[in-house]
């Protein structure tokens, strides 16, 4: 009699690290080496661990790669004085990443932080991408509400009492409120994720890499007509998986990316900001179906 378990291939995911411009990146790769790629990108205040349930679901055929940005999870975190945290500097060292793994071709999952670092790298590369997931990444002036306004007075005033305001973004009761806050049922959210990007954020200098990071997030703003001129001249492939009861990046920034590219599959999701968390068993059969497309 067979043994059906016999029958079942499951995904290792190697942990790996790489050093690219002198910065040792942490990485996670699963699947085939050569199948198709897609590269997974982390938002604030996570890292790849967000991806850790997503990498062996899509492993079986796609080859998936998920770095930590300089300063998040097990990737290097420079001193602020010799390491100009940007979304910038962080597109460009993902982008030096991939170039040493050979990955030439590739879909992009853009969540969160990972919105603006994976625009950078399509703009940089438009012949590469074969196309996007977007969950709660934003594009356009409409997804900056609420949450957004003491930020935006950081943005405007550079003052250091504004600077000092944001230190609240940092502490366990918002990292617990971004997992939770939207989510119908709370138990199919894991408390180990805010255990562990709360022990990272409080190593000692890392609440001013954040602070830094949300400074440099108003450089987004002035890309965001270029973005949307890329969607409309080179229309990738998009599937949009969003949250729409996010507070961060709230529904309102998911609706005009149909303006751009009016092929998009567009699906709002009944949960909050971290929507893998308890909505995966919706969101990945979207995703499979999206990318046994491209």
């Amino acid at each position: 009699m067979t043994n059906p378990t016999s029958e079942v291939a499951i995904p290792v995911t190697h942990h790996r690290f790489a050093v690219v411009d002198d910065i040792k990146l942490f990485y996670r790769e699963a699947g085939p080496a050569d199948g198709d790629t897609i590269v997974l990108l982390h938002g604030f205040p996570t890292s790849s661990h967000m991806f850790r349930n997503l990498i062996p679901a899509l492993a079986d055929r796609y080859r998936v790669i998920a770095p930590d940005y300089p300063g998040y999870g097990q990737s290097d975190m420079p001193s602020r004085s010799d390491f100009a945290y940007t979304f910038d500097r962080i597109a460009s060292l993902v982008d030096g990443l991939l170039d040493q793994l050979g990955a030439t071709r590739y879909a992009l999952y853009v969540m969160d932080y990972g919105a603006p670092v994976g625009w950078r790298i399509a703009l940089k590369h438009p012949e590469r991408i074969t196309g996007f997931v977007v969950q709660n990444g934003n594009a356009y002036d409409e997804g900056l509400k609420e949450f957004w306004n003491p930020i935006k007075q950081y943005w405007n005033d550079e003052s250091s009492a504004s600077r000092q305001a944001l230190q609240t973004l940092l502490t366990l009761e918002t990292t617990i409120f971004q997992y939770t806050d939207g989510v119908s049922d709370r138990t199919r959210v894991a408390p180990d994720n805010w255990i562990h990007d709360q022990a990272l954020l409080d190593r000692p200098g890392n609440n001013e890499i954040q602070l830094d990071l949300l400074f440099d997030y108003r450089t987004n703003l002035p890309l965001y007509p270029t973005v949307q001129a890329y969607f409309r001249e080179h229309r990738p492939p998009m599937l949009i998986v969003w949250g729409k009861n996010d507070f961060i990046f709230p529904a309102d920034g998911a609706h005009p990316y149909k303006r751009d590219l009016p092929d998009v599959e567009f699906h709002l999701i009944d949960t909050g900001h971290f929507a893998l968390e308890d909505k995966a068993d919706e969101m990945i059969p979207l995703i499979r179906d999206f990318l046994a497309r491209l």
